[in-house]
């Protein structure tokens, strides 16, 4: 029942409490924890080993700067009503199996490949044509009925040996300066491995300037878009962006704290009408308003490649017609969830790698099924 920071004997309490060589279990909230207020003096909270709380997990719990104050934590269902949680716009909400699985459509019995959507993925660049091969291979296991690339001259033999079935345009040789695609996509990704030579941010820049359909952007997409905020001004209405932390701060720019960061994002997405992914533990994705935090994933997903597998997910939801924000929440509980089956079940957390999430990926979506 606190309503301020702990003092006094209070304080010193919860510090005997935290030398304690005993397990700490909290209830409800760790003691000099707040919901939605930046943690001031760390030595006034009390540090659970577990902490058990009702309903939904309090916001602070899905960010970083709580961690260590929270511990595991579980939630305890009271009975509070789901329906009325799911429908409230301005709060957060944790991405389960359930809610997953409201998004996920089965393919007809008469679809066929060209009923399935066609992916085109943009990127690679000379040494970084491996971001396209697993972007690509992501989007076929996403789904998609058809999937393309557009790369540098120096990606073509490597493509067409790494993913037999996808099809392969090129641009110059070393790295895309033209963007001329001639393929007919139903969604776009671009960003793995683009590179940015001056060329390459060129031609990105005018493509955008002549393209409104939604587009996936990530990487050096993003790394391009938040040079200047007149580049900002021409991304597509309800495109998907994937950045990192890092990347979000070039784009938004330095926040002062974990929910000063949340309202960056917010803000982000309103104001550009598009969709916000937040990638790290807890990945938050938003269009706005309600802040969806992912419940799947573990730390094997830090690894070089998981950002262009998802890149690839994304666009090959986006492909077949899943709206933008539905693609965003599936897509990256998905791609969590081969992980954690990866995990379980062959590989631990240090050997995981990129190319292991399409292969589990499927074993993630029969689960919803």
């Amino acid at each position: 029942g606190l309503s301020r920071a702990p003092g006094g004997w209070l304080r010193e309490v919860i510090a005997q409490i935290n030398r304690s060589p005993s397990r700490v279990i909290s209830i409800d909230f760790p003691s000099g924890l707040f919901s939605e207020v930046p943690v001031e003096d760390p030595e006034s909270i009390v540090k659970a080993s577990l902490t058990l709380t009702f309903q939904q997990p309090k916001l602070v719990f899905l960010l970083p700067s709580a961690y260590q104050f929270v511990g595991q934590w579980e939630i305890l269902d009271i009975g509070l009503s789901d329906d009325f949680i799911e429908q409230l716009e301005d709060c957060h909400e944790l991405v389960d199996h359930q809610l997953a699985r409201q998004f996920l459509r089965q393919k007809g019995r008469f679809d066929h490949k060209g009923t399935a959507g066609h992916s085109l993925l943009m990127g690679g660049s000379f040494g970084k044509i491996g971001a396209v091969i697993l972007a690509s291979k992501a989007a076929l296991r996403a789904g998609s009925g058809l999937v393309s690339v557009y790369v540098p001259k120096c990606g073509y033999d490597p493509l067409q040996t790494a993913n037999p079935e996808v099809m392969v345009e090129v641009d110059d040789e070393q790295y895309i300066q033209f963007f001329n695609f001639r393929t007919k996509p139903t969604a776009i990704g671009i960003g793995p491995g683009l590179g940015t030579h001056i060329k390459t941010k060129e031609g990105f820049v005018k493509f955008l300037k002549s393209h409104s359909d939604p587009l996936v952007l990530d990487a050096d997409a993003l790394n391009i878009i938040s040079e200047h905020d007149e580049i900002k001004e021409l991304i597509p209405a309800k495109s998907i962006l994937t950045p990192h932390p890092r990347e979000f701060e070039r784009l938004a720019g330095p926040w002062a704290n974990d929910f000063e960061k949340l309202e960056k994002q917010q803000e982000f997405a309103r104001r550009y009408n598009c969709v916000v992914i937040l990638k790290g533990a807890y990945t938050s994705i938003t269009q706005g308003s309600k802040i969806f935090f992912n419940g799947s994933g573990n730390p094997a997903l830090a690894t070089a490649g998981s950002g262009d597998v998802l890149t690839g997910i994304l666009t090959g939801l986006l492909a077949q017609g899943y709206a933008p924000l539905q693609a965003g929440i599936l897509g990256v509980f998905l791609h969590g969830r081969a992980a954690d089956i990866g995990i379980e079940n062959e590989e631990s957390q240090e050997s995981f790698i990129a190319s292991d999430i399409p292969k589990f990926y499927g074993r993630a979506v029969k689960e919803l099924h």
